[in-house]
This record gives C-alpha cells, structure tokens and sequence, in this order.
C-alpha cells in the first residue's frame, strides 16, 4: 500500500498536496463515478484537488513561517511615574 501521510518536517509541495487531495477525493467519490462518464469524472477531480492543494500549501507554509519567527516583544508603558494633571493653571 503507499502511505498517504506527510511527514511535518518534510515540506509539501503544490504538486505532492494536489496528488493527496485527488487520491482522497478519488475514493471518497467513487460512487458517484457511475452516474458520470469518467473522463469528465476525473477532469473535474483534477481542477478540485487543484484549487484544494492550493490553498493547503499556502496554509502549511504561513505555518511555519510563524513557528519559525522569533516572537516579539512588547514595550510596556511604564506606570510608575504618576501623572500630574493641570499644571497649567494659576494658583490662587
């Protein structure tokens, strides 16, 4: 049998996603294959696993660019300086 999984340290490509989404879809819709002729069965499979590996490439690759940037720090405002407020009027 071939192994469907990817490894998460192995980056995954347009082309490798594109074949594991059609694989999936191939089996997941096999039923409904009779009911089309199969050349138009595969083509539409095809432009469906297309767009799919598409968008899961793009989503693994914003994944690791953020596990891989350092966090940033913040600047904290520093509190401990009381305000002094309306030091512009006159005192009497």
């Amino acid at each position: 049998m071939t192994e469907n999984t990817v490894t998460p340290s192995k980056k995954l490509s347009k082309k490798e996603a594109r074949k594991l989404v059609y694989e999936k879809f191939a089996s997941a819709l096999a039923e409904y294959k009779t009911g089309v002729k199969e050349k138009k069965f595969d083509t539409n499979l095809k432009k469906a696993s297309k767009l799919f590996a598409a968008d899961i490439a793009k989503a693994i690759s914003k994944q690791r660019q953020k596990l891989q940037k350092p966090a940033k720090i913040k600047a904290v405002k520093n509190t401990s300086i009381p305000h002094q407020e309306n030091t512009n009027e006159a005192v009497v």
